[in-house]
């Protein structure tokens, strides 16, 4: 392989890495020939791999019926909720504290929440000194190499330029001419600007030795037979560009940022319960298995294991100007926390680009191209991890974000990637499930599956002919995967499941959604069922104002879906059918979307788990009705099949919010797509690699600074939904749905802004038409002042007279709306897990119609769900002082239950305006603490047609009965059940 450094730009590539990168003589060597054997172990055999296999028995053939016995399957132990070799918690003192930076020992509980870890006794990341020597758990981190002090800011002159040079690059993303201007305009003032031109902002930044990784290149030929005839595939060149893995994982090690957000040990975690907690990565079952395999090397004990999680997806980045694509590959690290992976802050990192190979139509069909695209991925793919290999067997030594040094040994865990993607990767054959050997005409029911591995493949592939191998066993057998290079790592056990494009972008929009509109096709005349699809997306138009809702103002019926199109429709899709269809189907959809949402919680255990198959055995029940109607012929259907193996991934690698392929697919915003808008266009890559290398030293940077001296934090780029306002045109309601750093109390406060001061109670009341609102005040003084009053403690009030109700003459504060801040770690959140969202009460929202916001209110603490929750809607917000103490409130109309329990159908429940004797609505003023966050309710459309002209601005004012939408974020579904 050559290595290319001919631009100026990128730093001469690393000579170790060069010469490291070898494979055995009868192994595919760059260039590929795809007509040479393949062996399937790439491993050299003087290195050992501790506890794993050198390889699959030459002599021992496997057929269908003796699969299960002769391989050994360890995703097989994953099934017992209480796996045997995993150690039992011990009763642990209540005044422990749980410990996951400095030297775990055994277990240890934490005394409020009651979760005991079990920690893994020889893996365990003791803390040692910068030559690997082991030092006493009190030991003080030592000093970073940049820790200068907090007035030092290398390579900048001070704080001030450092922030300037990182908001016109970064944060504003200013060309280089408007940089020039403005420093030109700065020098007029007759003040020295902090750089001259861009050119001097540019060098400062490239100065920068913090987080400064080189490109490095390679490029790739074939070496194959050729026939007399020119093919141009066969003489082209493929280039790929990539950063040494090992410096990336160093550096992520390194981040201080990451301080008190990533585990060092594996653990099994237990609630109070004895309930087995599944949550960030290390406490998978995979890790502890990982480490047990480690630890039969003696020299490891003690050392950090670190999973490398990778991720690649194809992006587009303009169709436009020449469907130009790209193939990123991204790293991360799976001791951070989900959390932490999904806000990004760094926790994701772009590791390289994969070559495209492309050739004219007249080739693309030809097995010899077929052959060479597959091989060259995984040949690209084993390059670039090249470097993590020698950590892979013998641990080195490494800064962590709490300071302390630790021997840390790498293995490959999870890849983040679509079906098609987990194809290439498994080396298996499209509509075949790359996890089991189900029959691709028997997915779900074929009852001889067995969960696909290495040692199994492997020697299939020895004893088979290729053509057995893909018709009987769904196996590309000429192909060798990257992994074969690597110890301990198993294509098959490192799929992760993928929430994005198997569930939302897979079952429900390319499945459900096309099916609920076919079997309408179906059972209607063109002209009824167009009709009925014109109602259908009358009533997703009509969903509700909320905070972050995406909105369809012309329903659904747009050519180019997107992740964010398909949650949000998941969102009101199913009071949108209802009524349109049969009642089965809603059932079906409201099972398959119940699944979505208990798979994105933010921890799993026995209990949610148990949930998450009945949720799939109703879907599996109720989805035959699209077969009765003959929509479909059957369910073989991989990414459907993938549900049944999510209770497995989830024992082994956690809950799958942390490897969703939306962390990837955001990420291509901040590291394609922008860098690619910011570039000329002409050799666009060379400019992208260079902006990304100046964001990464930016980003260090800031880390650093921050670690020593308070800087201002930017605005956290965050996973999920960072593009949803581009997207199709389809609008989001507004932007007062976003992430909060840190970890805060949750509370609701009022908005900072005060829009009219010192108002008459009185007067107010006239204005909003609420006669009685003084009253109301006054009612809601005596409940405050009187706090262990209760009604409903005895059956006769004369026996318990109510007091007096105090006068009350204080002149109000008006606001608009009032902020909920509360954790919601499966939602678009901070690395903390904090969302914020605006609850709106105002007469006219952006300059149109009136926006009355609705909330829960807690009613009763002891109960749950929404038997301990009621319903009101916001009709204004207000404060005002009596006898010295302030008092936040908000004046609501309520809405009461209609039943006990939430519709069969849909699992929501329904509600509707709760009035009085004189058909006003019930009205109440309440203390802000009483008020849990925003609630959203639909309209209960029924079986007829709606009336055109309507606007969703007044859905809450026309209809009568509504759903309390429990599926419009994952923290509803936790709450309003």
């Amino acid at each position: 392989m050559d290595l290319v450094a001919s631009d100026p730009w990128y730093h001469e590539p690393n000579p170790w890495l060069s010469d490291q990168f070898s494979r055995p003589a009868s192994a595919s060597s760059t260039p590929l020939n795809p007509h040479s054997p393949m062996p399937r172990n790439r491993i050299p055999d003087d290195v050992s791999q501790p506890g794993g296999s050198q390889g699959p028995d030459n002599n021992t053939f496997i057929s269908n019926h003796d699969i299960d016995t002769n391989s050994n399957y360890d995703f097989d132990r994953w099934q017992d909720p209480n796996p045997s070799y995993s150690p039992e918690p011990e009763k642990a003192s209540h005044n422990a504290i749980p410990n996951t930076h400095g030297e775990p020992s055994g277990t240890r509980a934490d005394r409020n929440s009651g979760v005991t870890r079990v920690f893994h006794p020889l893996i365990n990341g003791q803390i040692c000194d910068a030559y690997g020597n082991k030092i006493h758990p009190d030991t003080p981190p030592t000093p970073r190499d940049s820790d200068q002090g907090s007035e030092n800011w290398t390579p900048y002159n001070n704080r001030a330029e450092f922030e300037l040079a990182d908001f016109l690059y970064r944060r504003n993303q200013m060309s280089a001419g408007d940089i020039d201007t403005l420093l030109n305009i700065w020098a007029s003032t007759g003040a020295e600007p902090p750089f001259r031109t861009h050119d001097d902002l540019y060098d400062t930044i490239d100065s920068t030795h913090i987080g400064d990784i080189p490109w490095e290149s390679f490029t790739v030929t074939y070496d194959g037979d050729t026939p007399c005839e020119r093919v141009p595939w066969m003489e082209a060149r493929y280039e790929s560009w990539f950063r040494n893995p090992q410096q990336l994982v160093v550096n992520m090690l390194s981040n201080p940022d990451f301080d008190d957000e990533f585990d060092c040990t594996p653990y099994h975690e237990y609630d109070t319960d004895g309930n087995h907690r599944f949550h960030n990565f290390m406490s998978g079952d995979w890790v502890w298995e990982q480490a047990d395999i480690i630890a039969e090397d003696p020299e490891t004990h003690g050392s950090m294991f670190v999973p490398i999680i990778l991720g690649s997806d194809k992006t587009t980045v303009s169709v436009a100007t020449g469907h130009n694509q790209y193939w990123p590959v991204y790293l991360s690290i799976g001791n951070i926390f989900n959390t932490t992976r999904r806000a990004h802050r760094n926790g994701v990192v772009l590791l390289g680009f994969l070559p495209i190979p492309k050739t004219g139509k007249e080739h693309a069909s030809d097995d010899d191209f077929r052959k060479f695209r597959r091989q060259l991925f995984h040949s690209s793919l084993s390059r670039m991890l090249q470097a993590l290999k020698p950590g892979m067997m013998k641990p080195v030594v490494t800064r962590c974000p709490d300071g302390h040094f630790r021997r840390v040994i790498f293995g490959l865990g999870t890849y983040i990637a679509d079906y098609p993607e987990q194809c290439t990767l498994s080396c298996t054959v499209q509509s075949w499930c790359a996890t089991c050997t189900a029959q691709s005409n028997n997915l779900d029911d074929d009852p001889l599956r067995v969960l696909r591995s290495r040692e199994h493949t492997n020697t299939l592939v020895e004893e088979l002919a290729l053509g057995t191998l893909w018709t009987e066993y769904g196996l590309v057998g000429d192909v060798v995967p990257f992994t074969e290079d690597f110890p301990r790592a198993d294509i098959h056990k490192m799929l992760s499941p993928d929430i994005l494009h198997q569930l939302i972008k897979g079952v429900f929009q390319d499945h459900l959604v096309l099916w609920v509109r076919d079997y309408i096709m179906a059972e209607h005349s063109e002209r009824k069922a167009n009709r009925i699809l014109g109602d259908i997306d009358q009533r997703i138009a009509l969903a509700t104002p909320f905070a972050g809702l995406r909105r369809f103002p012309e329903g659904r019926g747009f050519v180019q879906w997107t992740g964010d199109d398909s949650k949000a429709l998941m969102k009101v899709y199913l009071s949108a059918i209802e009524g349109h269809v049969p009642v089965d189907m809603v059932r079906a959809i409201r099972a398959f979307i119940d699944f979505c949402y208990i798979a994105r919680r933010e921890v799993h255990d026995t209990t949610s788990l148990r949930e998450l198959q009945d949720a799939l055995d109703r879907f599996h029940h109720y989805r035959t009705i699209f077969m009765t109607v003959d929509i479909c012929n059957n369910f073989n259907l991989p990414r459907q099949h993938s549900l049944i193996h999510y209770v497995k991934l989830i024992r082994a690698y956690g809950a799958p919010n942390g490897l969703c392929s939306s962390i990837t697919e955001s990420k291509h915003i901040k590291a394609i797509k922008e860098p690619w808008r910011r570039s000329n266009r002409y050799n666009a890559l060379g400019q992208m690699l260079l902006t990304n290398q100046r964001l990464d030293k930016l980003a260090a940077s800031h880390a650093d600074f921050v670690a020593r001296a308070p800087v201002v934090a930017p605005k956290m780029v965050v996973a999920d939904g960072a593009d949803a306002k581009h997207d199709n045109g389809n609008e989001v309601d507004d932007d007062d749905a976003d992430a909060v750093p840190g970890h805060v109390l949750a509370h609701v406060e009022l908005a900072k802004t005060i829009t009219r001061r010192k108002v008459d109670a009185s007067d107010l009341a006239i204005e909003i038409e609420q006669p009685d609102f003084v009253s109301l005040i006054r009612r809601f003084l005596c409940d405050q002042l009187n706090p262990t009053r209760d009604d409903s403690s005895t059956s006769d009030p004369s026996s318990s007279p109510r007091p007096e109700l105090p006068y009350f003459n204080s002149p109000l504060s008006v606001y608009t709306s009032a902020l909920a801040v509360f954790r919601a770690p499966s939602d678009l959140c901070g690395t903390g897990g904090m969302r914020r969202e605006r609850i709106r009460a105002v007469s006219s929202w952006r300059r149109g119609p009136p926006r009355y916001d609705c909330v829960f209110v807690e009613t009763n603490t002891t109960a749950h769900g929404m038997q301990g929750l009621d319903v009101a809607r916001t009709r204004l917000f207000f404060s005002f002082t009596f006898h010295g103490k302030f008092y936040p409130c908000a004046l609501v109309h309520w809405y009461s239950r209609v039943g006990n329990a939430p519709d069969n159908d849909t699992g929501m429940w329904v509600v509707k305006v709760d009035k009085g004797a004189r058909g006003k609505p019930s009205a109440a003023v309440l203390h802000l603490d009483t008020i849990v966050r925003a609630a959203h309710l639909v309209p209960m459309y029924g079986k007829g047609f709606l009336p055109h002209g309507l606007k969703p601005e007044y859905s809450l004012d026309i209809f009568r009965n509504f759903y309390v939408n429990k599926y419009i974020d994952h923290h509803s579904f936790e709450i309003a059940f």
